[in-house]
């Protein structure tokens, strides 16, 4: 688990494609503590940590993986956002993310107001339902705020603290980022599709209060 909050920009050391896809990556604070088997989040991407070294480590992509996210597309000198896996004494910023990516998000346009970006981005299909304003989603590996959505496209606003800390600030048009939806609004999908139409129609705020949500 982890929350969105990038720790590091690290760099595409080295890449292997075969047998398996692996990437070298290059970094400082995340290696702190950081050990084989662990996991860690690489442009939103949760990964298995095989191998370490005094500057970098090495994780293993698979084939799946590959066809869900934007990895495959990542060059030797490439930045990447990372971040280490929750403790039970981490401190909980950000929000809840899984590390398992929903889809692509296409860059539609980028505007620049004031010291802010602002991205507007096209909603893979099936994942709609799951974006709301003022809601949270997670690109590549950074938790953000829904600004606006209209059909399938939304907004998110990236403030310069943003901008300097992630790579984000790389983006350009035409670009797809790796998506992961709130997985609070899937559990919540899945439940209401448990109830019959009459008993979805009860569903109040109310309601999901005494739920616990």
């Amino acid at each position: 688990m982890f929350t969105g909050i990038v720790e590091e920009i690290g760099k595409v050391s080295r890449i292997v494609f075969s047998p398996v896809f692996q990437l070298e990556v290059r970094a400082e604070k995340t290696l702190e503590n950081l050990k084989i088997s662990d996991s860690i989040c690489v442009n939103g991407v949760c990964l298995t940590v095989t191998s370490k070294r005094k500057e970098d480590f090495v994780v293993q992509v698979m084939t799946q993986t590959l066809k869900k996210t934007n990895l495959g597309f990542l060059k030797v000198g490439d930045e990447v956002n990372l971040e280490r896996a929750l403790t039970p004494t981490s401190f909980m910023g950000g929000h809840f993310v899984t590390g398992d990516i929903d889809g692509l998000a296409k860059v539609e346009e980028i505007k620049k107001e004031s010291s802010q970006w602002v991205l507007s981005l096209k909603v893979p299909s099936g994942y709609e339902k799951y974006i709301v304003p003022q809601g949270r989603v997670t690109l590549q590996g950074v938790s953000l705020t829904v600004a606006d959505k209209k059909e399938k496209f939304f907004q998110v606003c990236l403030i310069p603290y943003t901008l300097s800390h992630t790579t984000l600030k790389n983006c350009k048009r035409g670009d797809l980022l790796n998506l992961e939806v709130d997985i609070l609004a899937k559990y919540m999908d899945e439940i209401l599709k448990s109830y019959t139409e009459a008993e979805r129609k009860g569903v109040t705020f109310d309601f999901l209060r005494k739920a616990g949500y």
